[in-house]
């Protein structure tokens, strides 16, 4: 029976680790962020509400039989529109006390008289309200999965023109309390579809899982559903890069928690040293840190230096190598690892510098093999959507890895070997680190006036949105992009 329980506890305890996996990246967006996404918002629902399609109506009335056809929307006046927060569900946009312009054409018998012309009719007291349920998909991905909607319209008027457009004016009462039925019937729907297709394909763009370069990739997947309150929508994200070639191959994330506390600007990245840790896991799995320094690559005063440190061993060992080129392999042997404090970023790597003679046509010779330690300074920055890092070398020491004696033998070796390390080396890091990283932002969103702060296990940077292109506009290329991959996918079905 104890041995059940045992199991049992487990079990139970494995669950909520896996449970409460940390997250190494969040973001959130306050509520002032939704103030600038509500102007957006509001002119895709203008235009999508602009294409409602609205049925030919037939109908008699007495003596009057009457065809409504080709209505259009002319105007939307959503003055009186809100985007908000809604705690523990998502959005709401909510819009009261607006207007919508339409016109229409209408055909009339009345006995033996026929009359067709225009009509202009206005409805007035438009109020919509419409909440969006934002959970996190099987993916990981953000998706609206339900909207609630609820649309009236109060009052409607209409104004006939054509020869018997007086006479027919008492209609007018007739065919609007019709035509606000319909319209009434037909808000909902196109919201509907502008929410849960044509927005749920835009947050579809948005990178998951996907790769930074040829070495690596980054799983931005969600971990648990959005957190919102009525100042912000928090996102708890993986932030795990990870080796292409070895994707199983993980670090875990014993991390400490990100934590934005601010609202003041529009939105907030938080990353943890886990986040960092993983990327440059990742690439040492992947190979990267590895360099072989020979010939042209070698500064001539290190390599003089060399030759004069290591005469006496190559003359005991072949008098015939003195001339022969040298050369310095750089592995590093374990992953670097990051440490984020108040003051700043570092990193601190170790690897095996290993000193070679290259007789020609032979095998390389090695003369001696030291380990190197070095610390960076790293700073983080931000443009666009894209997070890179700049890395500085701040202490650098050596020593040898077969005895004391020639430790001390190094030490003049200590200021050419930095300097080719902050010549050689670290723009080699820099080179990769400088393109930058995607954070998890649609197309057309981008960071303006950003600030990095650190803080002890995490950074967190705080800027402003832009929007380089129109809500409108984004979802658009995001079904174009959609459209392309389909194709694409088929293409390579086919062949």
């Amino acid at each position: 029976m104890t041995s059940y329980f045992v199991h049992f506890l487990f079990l139970w305890s494995l669950s909520v680790m896996a449970s409460a996996e940390p997250a190494g990246c969040k973001i959130r967006i306050t509520d002032r962020g939704l103030d600038m996404l509500k102007y957006e918002t509001q002119k895709f629902v203008e235009e999508e509400l602009s294409n409602i399609s609205m049925p030919e109506m037939k109908g008699q009335d007495g003596r009057f039989q009457y065809t409504i056809t080709d209505v259009k929307i002319t105007e939307l006046n959503l003055t009186h529109a809100d985007l908000r927060f809604i705690p523990d569900v998502g959005l709401l946009f909510d819009v009261q006390n607006s207007s919508i312009s339409l016109t229409f054409n209408r055909r009339i018998l009345y006995w033996f008289f026929y009359d067709t012309g225009n009509i202009n009719a206005s409805a007035e007291g438009v109020n919509i309200n419409t909440a969006l349920n934002l959970i996190r998909d099987e993916e990981g991905r953000l998706k609206i999965n339900n909207i609630t909607c609820d649309a009236n319209i109060s009052k409607m008027s209409a104004k006939f023109s054509g020869t018997l457009g007086r006479v027919y004016g008492f209609l007018a009462r007739f065919l609007t309390t019709g035509m606000r039925f319909l319209l009434n019937q037909k808000i909902c729907p196109a919201l509907d579809h502008a929410a849960l297709v044509l927005v749920n394909s835009l947050l579809e763009t948005i990178p998951v899982r996907t790769e930074v370069d040829e070495f690596i990739g980054i799983d931005y997947s969600l971990i648990d559903d959005p957190v919102v309150t009525s100042r912000s929508l928090d996102m708890h994200f993986r932030g795990m890069f990870f080796d292409i070639s070895h994707q199983n191959v993980s670090l875990v994330n014993y991390a400490v928690e990100p934590v934005i506390k601010e609202y003041d600007r529009m939105v907030y990245l938080a990353l943890s040293e886990f986040f960092f840790d993983s990327g440059l896991f990742s690439y040492y799995t992947a190979g990267v840190f590895q360099t072989h320094i020979v010939n042209e690559k070698m500064p001539k005063d290190l390599e003089m230096l060399l030759r004069t440190t290591y005469f006496g061993f190559i003359m005991m060992l072949n008098p015939a190598l003195v001339d022969a080129p040298l050369s310095l392999q750089l592995a590093v042997n374990s992953p670097p690892k990051t440490s984020i404090k108040t003051s700043g970023a570092t990193v601190v790597m170790t690897a095996i510098v290993n000193v070679m003679v290259l007789p020609p046509g032979q095998p390389p010779v090695q003369l001696s093999s030291m380990t190197m330690e070095t610390k960076f300074n790293a700073k983080v920055s931000m443009r666009g959507k894209r997070l890179s890092v700049h890395a500085d070398l701040r202490r650098f020491k050596i020593f040898s890895n077969q005895s004391a004696l020639e430790s001390l033998a190094l030490i003049p070796l200590q200021a050419p070997l930095k300097t080719m390390l902050q010549m050689s080396v670290v723009p080699l890091i820099n080179n990769w680190t400088k393109r930058g990283v995607r954070i998890p932002l649609a197309d057309g969103m981008d960071f303006i006036e950003e600030v990095v702060e650190y803080h002890n296990g995490f950074i967190v940077i705080g800027a402003n949105l832009h929007f380089s292109k129109g809500l409108r506009e984004m979802v658009v290329g995001s079904s174009e992009m959609e459209q392309q991959t389909a194709n694409s996918t088929a293409t390579t079905s086919t062949a």
